[in-house]
């Protein structure tokens, strides 16, 4: 049995998490699963950025539970979705969030975020 060991960010590996002044839209094949204008940047170590759209903000009816789960020692454990009824094969496992994520990331809770590769976001500048 593995047991997972919480890390803390810090120097070595820093994580910020700071409100998108954009407003965000996230869509597969034209279908819009997310528009907000409250979503974070969690920027962590030298990975790219991950937008977080609250889930108030997604259309969370197009979304299917999946059973993969990851671990992540900076954030906690994180679900996945996929999105069956607009994005076929290569929308699978393409959304995931941590539902009691570690309290050094606490903002990101109630918050989904998505591969770029499998769904289009679309960041714009709010007047």
């Amino acid at each position: 049995m593995t047991v997972n060991t919480m890390k803390l960010p810090g120097a070595d590996h820093p994580i910020t998490i700071e409100r998108n002044p954009a407003h965000v839209t996230v869509s597969v094949a034209g279908k819009v699963i997310a528009d907000t204008k409250e979503a974070l940047i969690l920027r962590e170590s030298t990975y790219p950025a991950v937008i977080y759209i609250p889930r108030k903000d997604a259309d969370m009816s197009l979304l299917e539970r999946t059973d993969l789960s990851t671990y992540c020692p900076y954030k906690g454990d994180a679900s996945y979705y996929s999105l069956p009824q607009i994005g076929g094969d290569k929308a699978a496992n393409a959304v995931w969030t941590y539902e009691q994520p570690y309290e050094s990331v606490a903002a990101i809770k109630g918050h989904l975020a998505f591969y770029a590769d499998r769904v289009l976001i679309v960041e714009e500048p709010v007047a």
